[in-house]
């Protein structure tokens, strides 16, 4: 008991009057991660599997193990 009221002495824990992140602020980042990732997917998935935008293996051999880990065949 003691040890929770402690907890929410605390001032840096706010626990009433929570104010929510509006949706406006959270879109751009969210678009930002999203677009990130995909780009991540796509040279772990495809780039010099099925597909390539760079000569060479570079790309290939740099996220080979990644791309077995999670999954993707290229061999």
């Amino acid at each position: 008991m003691a040890a929770s009221a402690a907890l929410f002495d605390d001032h840096f824990i706010p626990v009433q009057g929570v104010e929510t992140i509006p949706v406006a602020d959270i879109a751009p980042w969210a678009m930002f991660g999203a677009l990130i990732a995909l780009i991540f997917l796509y040279f772990v998935s495809t780039e010099q599997g099925a597909f390539a935008l760079f000569d060479g293996m570079y790309v290939h051999e740099f996220v080979h193990d990644g791309r077995h880990l999670l999954g993707f065949p290229c061999h």
